[in-house]
C-alpha cells in the first residue's frame, strides 16, 4: 500500500489553488448541481452554498419543478432549470439527457444531492458520464448506489470523477457489513480507485482520499460535522473548487480539509455539536486564504 500523506496547511501550501485573473465570471468557471427532490430540496441549496463559496462563478440547478421556484428564490445567484418529476417527487432521468446542452460549457457538475429515486439518479448519472462534456464530475448520495455498473463509462474518465461516500454507502457499494468498512476505510477506497481510477472520499471521523496517484488523510473537523446537510456542503464545495480551475484530486485534497476546518471553527464559537450545515460555506472563503 502506498504512503498515506497527512492533509494539513503544510501540505497544501503545495498545492495552490488557481486564482482567476481579472475577467468576466465566465473566467471564474461554470458548475451545474443535479439534484434534489420534493422532499430534500435543501440539499441542492447546501450544495450550492459551499459551491459559490468555494469559488464558483456561475451557477446552474437542475432540480424537480415543484422545489425549483422556492429554490430559484432562496438562491438567486442561480439559473434553475425546472424538470419532470415522478410520482413520489424525485427526478426523472429522461428530460436530465434532454437538456444537456444547458449544462454541456459547465467545468463542473455535481449530482446526487437530494435525489430519492435510485434508478432514476444512476440514469442521470450514466448520461453525464457517457456525454461528451469534459467537466470535472461529484458523484454523492442519491447518485451512488449503483455506479460500479458504470466501470467503462468511469474508466474513460480517469482521474476526473469525484465519489464522495460515508461508511454505509461504501458498505452498499462492495457487499460488505458497515463495520468492515469502518475498520479500514483505506482499503475500501483503494478497491474502488484501483477498479475504476476514481477519486474516493471515503467520509468518516477521520476522512481518507485515494486516487490513483497516492493516498490521503485529514485528521479534523469534529464530531459537529456529522450532521445533516454537511455532506452536501462538502460535495459543493469541492465541486466549486473544480469549476474554478482545480484539478479534480487537488479540488478534493482543498474540499475536504475546508470543510473540516470550517468545522472546528465553527465547534469553537458554537459549540462542539448543534451548529448547522448552513453555517459552514461562510468560512470558506477566509479559510482558502489562511489555512490553519
Amino acid at each position: 500500500m502506498m504512503d498515506t500523506q497527512i492533509i494539513d496547511a503544510a501540505l497544501l501550501a503545495g498545492l495552490p489553488l488557481p486564482q482567476p485573473a481579472e475577467g468576466s465570471k465566465e473566467e471564474r468557471g461554470r458548475i451545474c448541481i443535479i439534484g434534489g427532490s420534493r422532499e430534500v430540496p435543501g440539499a441542492v441549496l447546501l450544495a450550492a452554498l459551499g459551491a459559490m463559496r468555494a469559488g464558483a462563478g456561475k451557477l446552474q440547478i437542475a432540480t424537480v419543478e415543484s422545489r425549483a421556484g422556492a429554490l430559484a428564490l432562496a438562491m438567486p445567484e442561480a439559473l434553475v432549470i425546472s424538470l419532470p418529476e415522478t410520482k413520489v417527487g424525485g427526478l426523472e432521468s429522461g428530460p436530465v439527457a434532454s437538456t444537456a446542452s444547458r449544462w454541456a460549457s459547465s467545468n463542473a457538475l455535481l449530482v446526487g444531492p437530494g435525489m430519492v429515486e435510485e434508478a432514476d439518479g444512476h440514469e442521470v448519472l450514466r448520461c453525464l458520464l457517457d456525454s461528451s462534456c469534459e467537466a470535472a464530475i461529484v458523484v454523492d448520495a442519491g447518485a451512488l448506489p449503483r455506479i460500479m455498473e458504470l466501470g467503462d463509462s468511469l474508466r474513460r474518465r480517469s482521474g476526473r470523477v469525484i465519489i464522495t461516500p460515508h461508511a454505509g454507502e461504501m458498505a452498499n457499494l462492495l457487499g460488505v457489513d458497515k463495520e468492515v468498512v469502518e475498520h479500514d476505510p483505506t482499503s475500501a477506497a483503494l478497491r474502488l480507485t484501483k477498479e475504476f481510477e476514481l477519486v474516493v472520499i471515503m467520509k468518516g471521523s477521520q476522512t481518507v482520499i485515494t486516487a490513483p496517484t497516492g493516498i490521503w488523510r485529514y485528521q479534523g473537523g469534529g464530531v459537529g460535522l456529522a450532521t445533516s446537510g454537511s455532506g452536501d456542503v462538502l460535495a459543493g464545495i469541492i465541486a466549486g473548487l473544480a469549476a474554478r480551475g482545480a484539478e479534480p484530486l487537488i479540488a478534493a485534497i482543498w474540499g475536504v480539509f475546508l470543510h473540516g476546518e470550517a468545522g472546528s471553527q465553527l465547534a469553537k464559537t458554537v459549540g462542539p455539536l448543534g451548529f448547522l450545515a448552513r453555517e459552514i460555506p461562510d468560512l470558506v472563503p477566509k479559510l482558502m486564504i489562511e489555512p490553519s
